[in-house]
């Protein structure tokens, strides 16, 4: 069964790009409930409608931020991972920072690597990005093979960077430009 949503920012073979919405949150707060498992403790999506509304809103209402759910297409548009550029700075830096994740269902079949190109390419191209940037703890293999498969470089180590599940957390910095 293919679907048929209208809203897709972006449209690819197997996955297609939307923004996050309010008839998103049973959905998505299942499937990080579900991927719990998977998620930790590297990230730690909302797994109640009040978190997803709070998230949701932090997305729509920061113009620094862009978030985009990755749907299954082939699975009647089914949520399978979303993709954030948070931290977007626009003059001569151009840039943004992902976050991303993929749910339980989805995981290993692709459908994330297929997601990140397409947010990488229209963040190239109707975002006029010139450089994204992943910044990934280094146990997190699944992240760090993402990143390279999709043309990310490691460009250096940021120690407590981010304050993550209680602790300052030491950092990977990969990186792609427009140019790459």
């Amino acid at each position: 069964m293919a679907d048929d949503h209208e809203s897709y920012t972006v449209v690819g073979e197997r996955v297609a790009l939307r923004p996050y919405s309010a008839s998103d949150a049973e959905e998505f707060t299942a499937a990080a409930r579900d991927s719990r498992a998977l998620h930790r403790p590297w990230l730690f999506p909302p797994e109640t409608a009040e978190a997803y509304a709070t998230y949701r809103r932090t997305l729509d209402e920061d113009p620094a931020r862009l978030g985009l759910l990755v749907c299954e297409r082939a699975a009647a548009g089914r949520i399978a991972g979303f993709v954030n550029i948070n931290n977007i700075v626009r003059g001569a830096f151009r840039n943004g920072a992902l976050g991303y994740g993929a749910f339980a269902h989805a995981a290993g079949r692709g459908l994330l690597g297929e997601g990140l190109g397409l947010v990488v390419r229209h963040a190239f191209g109707p975002l006029e990005l010139h450089r994204l940037e992943a910044n990934i703890q280094p146990g997190n293999a699944a992240s760090r093979a993402l990143v390279m498969r999709s043309g990310f470089r490691l460009e250096g180590y940021s120690p407590a960077m981010l304050f993550i599940d209680g602790a300052w957390r030491d950092h990977e910095r990969w990186a792609i430009t427009a140019c790459d």
